[in-house]
């Protein structure tokens, strides 16, 4: 039993997938055409938001999101302490201070009750996560934010059709990333990104910056870069939209099971987020017995994952800072183990890895 086979995740679209290349091909226009306009048209729907900029990944959205705030060096951006590293580096690009807070010990989200504490007059901007599809707790912390005068950027790369008291993600701060990587619920064949905002001159300066600075060929307002989502990946991306709310459907069914089986088991799982409603991109369960059930399980041929088994602090791309102590976050990576997730999931599947996980256990 695989982990995840994205072969299978696309192949009831692959009929839909070549006619959408075939459309580009024939198009004959191959950046920021139709359907990239398309795509963006219709995400911002979706999310229930003004505007959608597509970019090329995930962390370009976080990184452009960030300059087009104007948020740089003296400046500090407060960052979940338990999140993957695209988060901070998006911060270090733009040269602000990083400021990591610990999760909730009941979701391993940003824990809103030590956010206050971590703002000082530097700080510009929260970034929740809403980590493994499970929505951060927003109110608290856009309550937070207007009281501090700060920005709340979602970093929604897990995501995608999450809701939040009747709001999707992506729609709940200032503005939000996402990542469109082939595994995220709503994945591409390759890499890409966008960002949402009901900000009208913010999504006019993003427009600007993911090309080069311009809106007018060859005339550069500002120092841009190149971050453009691909026409052949929008195209993909349109199509699969139309399917994601049913396939999110299938991940939660298939997480309402694991739930069921596992209630009696000694692991941990992820309360859901108050008022939210996840999508499950990842299952996670947490143990201090996290690499023997992994070894277990690999040996009966269920695929797992370690999401993430070093924590950005600790990672060498940090080791020269000098951050607080964080001993929620590094419990949390001695002890989390995602099990197999996806949308093909039937019940026996998950009965057979929740089987083998309550077998270890000997319950």
């Amino acid at each position: 039993m695989e982990f995840l086979n994205l072969h299978r995740v696309n192949a009831s679209y692959e009929a839909e997938v070549r006619a959408a290349i075939d459309r580009v091909l024939s198009s004959g226009y191959y950046i920021l055409g139709e359907e990239v306009h398309g795509f963006e048209r219709e995400f911002a729907d979706y999310c229930g938001v003004k505007h959608c900029v597509g970019v090329a990944n995930g962390l370009d959205a976080l990184h452009l999101i960030l300059r087009a705030y104007d948020i740089g060096v003296g400046d500090e951006v407060i960052v979940p302490a338990n999140t993957f590293i695209a988060t901070w580096l998006a911060v270090s690009m733009v040269g602000a201070q990083i400021v990591p807070v610990e999760p909730d010990g009941a979701t391993w989200n940003i824990d809103p009750a030590r956010i206050e504490d971590a703002i000082t007059p530097r700080t510009r901007a929260i970034i929740p996560v809403h980590l493994y599809g499970n929505p951060a707790a927003m109110d608290a912390i856009t309550d937070i934010a207007r009281r501090h005068r700060v920005r709340v950027i979602e970093d929604a790369a897990q995501a995608h059709g999450a809701m939040y008291r009747g709001r999707r993600a992506g729609s709940l701060g200032d503005a939000a990333g996402f990542s469109f990587y082939p595994g995220k619920n709503l994945g591409a064949l390759g890499d890409g990104g966008a960002i949402t905002t009901n900000d009208d001159e913010l999504a006019d300066t993003l427009r600007k910056l993911r090309n080069y600075g311009s809106s007018v060929k060859y005339q550069h307002d500002i120092a841009g870069v190149n971050s453009r989502l691909d026409e052949i990946q929008a195209a993909i991306l349109r199509l699969k939209l139309k399917h994601l709310d049913v396939e999110n459907a299938r991940r939660s069914a298939a997480a309402n099971v694991y739930r069921e089986l596992l209630d009696k088991a000694p692991v941990e799982m992820i309360c859901p987020t108050d008022g939210a409603q996840s999508v499950w991109h990842l299952f996670v369960i947490r143990t201090p017995a996290r690499d023997a059930l992994r070894q277990y399980l690999t040996d009966r041929g269920i695929g797992t994952q370690i999401h993430y088994p070093i924590p950005c602090h600790r990672q060498a791309a940090y080791v020269d800072h000098h951050w607080p102590d964080l001993p929620v976050t590094e419990r949390l990576q001695e002890e989390i183990l995602s099990l197999p997730m996806s949308p093909y999931l039937t019940p026996d599947d998950v009965a057979y890895a929740a089987g083998h996980v309550r077998a270890f256990f000997g319950s």
